[in-house]
């Protein structure tokens, strides 16, 4: 049976990752068309590059799901947390692989989602400071915020 209030929010989470909505560029439209070497430029010496937000989102969406879950931490698809430097090899199938990983978390916190019963919203999952709405709301304003700094390393690579 759907709740309207789950709808909503799949709907919220899915326009900021790769769903057409009104505010512009989800996530993976702003990665749409990049290839490894574009992905792989870095701005700065110490400053991140498109692949490595990319992986980053996907480990976000990881940890809401592990969160929505109650699952233990540590089955993340590649070893540490957060950020992950990247590449290690700058090749067309590792990209490929990365974006892969990306979509895969999403879809897997997506069917979290869906499993939720409304009640669980106002409920604070183990592990977690804030409840479960804010968790929600907060990885698809992650997504938003992440796709709008892509949109702008494009255009400063586009420069170069």
């Amino acid at each position: 049976m759907a709740h309207p209030e789950i709808d909503v929010l799949l709907t919220l989470i899915d326009q900021a990752y790769d769903r057409r909505s009104w505010h512009g560029t989800n996530l993976r439209c702003s990665l749409r068309g990049l290839g490894a070497a574009e992905a792989a430029w870095r701005p700065a010496a110490q400053r991140h590059n498109i692949w490595e937000i990319a992986v980053h989102a996907a480990y976000w969406k990881y940890v809401v799901r592990r969160r929505l879950r109650g699952e233990r931490r540590g089955s993340f698809a590649l070893p540490g947390s957060n950020w992950f430097r990247r590449p290690a090899e700058a090749t067309a199938a590792a990209w490929r692989a990365d974006l892969a990983l990306l979509d895969d978390c999403h879809r897997s916190l997506r069917a979290a989602v869906g499993a939720l019963a409304p009640r669980a919203l106002r409920s604070r999952p183990r592990g977690s400071r804030v409840e479960t709405l804010d968790l929600l709301l907060g990885i698809a304003a992650h997504d938003l915020y992440h796709a709008g700094q892509i949109q702008l390393l494009k255009r400063l690579g586009a420069r170069r």
